[in-house]
């Protein structure tokens, strides 16, 4: 096994149009993001540019760019490796999205209309099918999905760029918890979605803020589960 160490399946094609650094980049925080490159792993240039298909050139700016924003930690003498977050830092930022979340849930509360509703009820249908067929990656993806959906129905563009700077970085710490959190999330999607759908924006932001509260103290308990 290579050293990168990726499932196969996992790494995706690089065919959307832009320059090759920001595809190269795009590809590898979503390997990262999803976990199919784990916290602390090593990242080796030639492997990884092996596996996407491309010169070392992109992948050594991807993983320059990677280290600037945090996702990466470039060790001299040693090379690039996952980084590994802190249990402060993820409840820092977690405790972020708790704020900006349940404002968007009572936004959504007071201005959702009919169609706005029946996406989230569909995305929770697909999300409950996700969990029931254990398809950890699949209900990661539409526990973002539906957490974007409520952000859109809030209708404040601010809240919504807020919210996507903090998205990636938790769905990356959402996953380790997803299989624990399974039915239980979705149970509490539903509640509230019909909080949004009755316009009742209190019990829409202590829902959100209980649920996000759920999703953060199960991140600091994922070892001891």
């Amino acid at each position: 096994m290579l050293s990168t160490g990726l499932p196969p399946g996992a790494v995706p094609r690089l065919e959307r149009p832009g320059p090759l650094r920001d595809r190269v980049y795009e590809a590898l925080l979503e390997l990262i993001t999803t976990r199919a490159l784990q916290p602390g792993q090593h990242l080796v240039e030639s492997e990884l540019a092996g596996h996407l298909g491309v010169s070392r050139q992109p992948v050594r700016e991807a993983l320059q760019r990677l280290s600037t924003e945090g996702w990466v930690d470039l060790r001299p003498a040693q090379g690039a490796f996952v980084h590994e977050p802190t249990e402060e830092e993820a409840d820092q930022l977690l405790t972020v999205r708790t704020l900006l979340e349940a404002e968007a849930a009572r936004l959504a509360a007071a201005h959702a209309g009919s169609p706005g509703i029946a996406a989230l009820e569909e995305l929770c249908a697909e999300g409950e099918q996700a969990v029931a067929d254990e398809d950890v990656d699949r209900a990661v993806a539409l526990n973002a999905a539906f957490h974007a959906k409520v952000m859109e129905l809030a209708g404040n563009t601010v809240l919504t760029g807020l919210a996507a700077q903090v998205d990636r970085r938790v769905r990356w710490y959402y996953t380790p918890v997803a299989r624990q959190r399974g039915r239980q999330s979705w149970i509490e999607h539903r509640a509230l979605i019909t909080a949004i759908a009755a316009r009742d924006e209190q019990r829409a932001t202590e829902l959100m803020r209980e649920h996000t509260e759920h999703t953060r103290r199960s991140y600091h308990e994922r070892d001891a589960s």
